[in-house]
């Protein structure tokens, strides 16, 4: 299957867990451990949600991987905080090149994160981290933000 076949599928069955069984929460972990378990390269995903007792500061919602120790980011700080603080993507080919750039593992080369947005403010994020180095494209952007739109309904 190609790489736009996939993402297809994905988009499909992403919006049939939104409208499943289950509470958000547990809607958003399934919709992490599709990306994660189904396409290469994406090895940590997770949903980070602007706190709603700080529009300021973004807290670790549902994820798939290995435990990390951002649980709490304020905007502006880190690739996700800038993102958070733009209201814009970020694909970022190499973290070492970055000197905003939180380590979460070291074995995370490249990073993608795609702003979420209900009624045009900022309302999360998904936030991917790879194991090799220019793992994202163009394609990557517009497919997770069809299913940043998905998850919208859930957050």
């Amino acid at each position: 299957m190609n790489r736009q076949n996939l993402f297809k599928m994905l988009i499909d069955k992403a919006a049939g867990i939104s409208k499943g069984d289950g509470d958000n929460e547990f809607k958003l972990n399934a919709i992490c451990g599709l990306l994660k378990n189904n396409l290469p390269g994406y090895d940590w995903v997770g949903f980070y949600l602007v706190d709603k007792n700080n529009d300021r500061e973004l807290v670790l919602g549902p994820y798939a991987g290995d435990p990390t120790d951002h649980v709490r980011i304020p905007f502006g700080r880190g690739i996700c905080g800038q993102a958070a603080e733009t209201e814009e993507t970020f694909i970022i080919d190499d973290v070492t090149a970055e000197n905003n750039y939180l380590a979460c593992s070291i074995n995370v080369k490249s990073e993608i994160v795609i702003p979420i947005f209900r009624n045009n403010r900022i309302i999360g994020e998904l936030d991917i981290d790879s194991h090799k180095k220019s793992a994202f494209t163009d394609q990557d952007e517009q497919f997770l933000k069809k299913i940043g739109k998905i998850a919208a309904d859930l957050i």
